[in-house]
């Protein structure tokens, strides 16, 4: 494990950031790889997250006590006794529960005060768990807004002219400031920064390039999937990892 040690609520937040995403990468768009390294035959192993958003399948720590706490042990040997899915959401759950142990272990250790302790809890429940990201469940508590505004993305698509198609397609995953002044209702202007990528599980941003996939109308960051606006350009039918069956996606 890193020796990091972060010791206000900000940088436990951002530890925390950090961690649930290399987690996240390992089961939805690493999740090939992951498999893989989760291998039944070998001793008890676990999902580590860090807080340069990377993640390792490792044995755990030899030490007694651990620096940190540590996650579940043995996630390879459920691999092939249960569907992958169920696997996958069983690992998210015991996921979630170390990230929360690990941030409250540095609140315990520098002495975070109830309303220090709050505030972090505040700030880590305001992000869906990776069990929520993994199974699609944090999706569908925008369902509405989500409609609403796939809705508005079709629209654009059919008014708008030949050219301009992939300019429609690979922008926003939210309407617009203009549409909600227009006439979409109060609320879902309330909700505008809930869109969630499906590989990373973060809100969207305006400054960020976004791209949703053909298949599932889930929508990412081009960071996430690796695809740039100049290469979204190109792509006729874009696939996300998980519908292309593949560790990366794959564009048409």
């Amino acid at each position: 494990m890193d020796a990091y040690n972060p010791r206000t609520v900000e940088e436990v937040f951002r530890d925390f950031k950090g961690r649930r995403a290399g987690m996240i990468k390992a089961l939805t768009t690493d999740v090939g790889e992951f498999f893989q390294q989760c291998d039944p035959e070998k001793e008890n192993l676990c999902l580590y997250g860090f807080p340069s958003e990377q993640w390792e399948v490792n044995l755990p720590a030899e030490e007694v006590p651990p620096e940190l706490p540590e996650p579940a042990l043995g996630i390879n040997f459920a691999r092939d006794g249960m569907q992958e899915r169920d696997w996958l959401s069983l690992v998210a759950v015991h996921s979630d529960a170390w990230l929360l142990s690990v941030a409250f272990y540095f609140g315990s250790r520098f002495g975070f005060y109830k309303t220090d302790r709050e505030r972090l809890f505040n700030m880590i429940n305001d992000l869906p768990t990776i069990f929520e990201v993994v199974t699609g469940s944090a999706k569908k508590h925008t369902n509405e807004k989500l409609l609403v505004s796939n809705h508005s993305s079709k629209k654009s698509k059919s008014n708008s002219k030949p050219g301009s198609e992939a300019q429609t397609k690979y922008s926003k995953a939210v309407p617009s400031q203009d549409e909600v002044d227009d006439g979409i209702e109060e609320e879902d202007e309330d909700e505008h920064g809930e869109a969630l990528c499906g590989a990373c599980g973060e809100n969207y941003a305006d400054d960020e390039f976004w791209i949703c996939c053909d298949i599932c109308e889930k929508w990412f960051h081009g960071k996430c999937v690796k695809i740039t606006p100049a290469r979204a350009e190109h792509i006729k039918q874009y696939k996300c990892p998980s519908c292309s069956g593949n560790k990366s996606a794959r564009p048409s």
